[in-house]
């Protein structure tokens, strides 16, 4: 979500995360922004990478056509090798909606769920109409890629304790008590629905240095990323929203989250200097 992205540039954090000691590379959809597209970025992800898994960190299914975001998620699980998992989530702005027309009445738990069930059912083999063929590729993970739950809230979490097997959360101020009562709520909505422990993730915006220079860079980040907030509000939030610091500070962050369960932590970048990642790295490796 930084400016002035370009092939290149992408593909060197690919390497680096792939390269790295992280288990995920994630990225995010926008449409009325200049992020590189979804879908498409999955394709290149699939290419330079071969060892992490890829994580859309969300895809909001009711943007797409349902049948041919399975497809061209199917695809990319087989380009991939099956290292996709699928983060879903319904969006929070107006404005994304509207670009492509879609309707914003289906901006709902309930139009996402259905949207996921005629995925699946493409990725089951199953014919959604009466084709010669069911639509294709079958995805290399069996039933399709895991999909996860972008959410930071309860109700949303037992909504899709029913088609997802996990889920890929964001903290804005790492209330680690907070995402411990989210993710018990999870787990027992899961335990309920008769399913397998859920795949647990938090997320948080990042800014690794010393002093205020860090801090500054996020604060910078989200008055961008945040554009559809007035900028006052955003300056409000900005010293307490995401985390800076150094490298130790971040461990103890991370063992934190750690403590409480979590199986993986997502750092959202808040610069496109590779140094940023680098250093993340370094520090993560040396944990593990």
């Amino acid at each position: 979500m930084e400016p002035n992205l370009d092939a290149a540039m992408l593909k060197s954090w690919a390497r680096v995360i792939d390269d790295g000691p992280f288990s995920s590379l994630c990225w995010g959809e926008r449409i009325c922004f200049d992020n590189p597209e979804t879908l498409t970025l999955l394709g290149a992800l699939s290419a330079w990478t071969d060892r992490v898994r890829l994580v859309t960190t969300v895809i909001v299914p009711q943007l797409h056509d349902p049948v041919m975001l399975a497809k061209a998620l199917a695809t990319g699980d087989m380009l991939s090798g099956g290292r996709l998992t699928v983060g879903l989530g319904v969006g929070g702005r107006h404005e994304d909606y509207e670009s492509v027309g879609a309707d914003t009445a289906t901006q709902t738990m309930r139009g996402m769920a259905e949207r996921v069930a005629i995925m699946k059912r493409v990725w089951a083999g199953e014919k959604v109409t009466d084709s010669v063929l069911p639509v294709g590729p079958p995805p290399v993970q069996q039933s399709g890629p895991r999909l996860v739950v972008g959410t930071i809230g309860p109700k949303t979490i037992r909504s899709a304790s029913a088609w997802a097997d996990g889920l890929a959360g964001t903290t804005l101020d790492l209330d680690v008590d907070r995402e411990a009562e989210l993710f018990d709520v999870a787990r027992t909505a899961w335990s309920e629905a008769g399913k397998p422990t859920p795949h647990l993730a938090t997320s948080f915006w990042f800014a690794i240095g010393d002093g205020d220079a860090a801090r500054q860079q996020v604060h910078r980040h989200l008055l961008r990323y945040m554009n559809w907030i007035p900028s006052e509000f955003v300056d409000a939030m900005a010293p307490t929203t995401g985390w800076s610091g150094t490298e130790d500070d971040l461990l103890e962050v991370l063992r934190r989250f750690e403590d409480i369960g979590a199986d993986e932590v997502h750092l959202i970048p808040t610069s496109s200097d590779i140094d940023q990642l680098k250093r993340v790295a370094e520090a993560v490796e040396v944990y593990a």
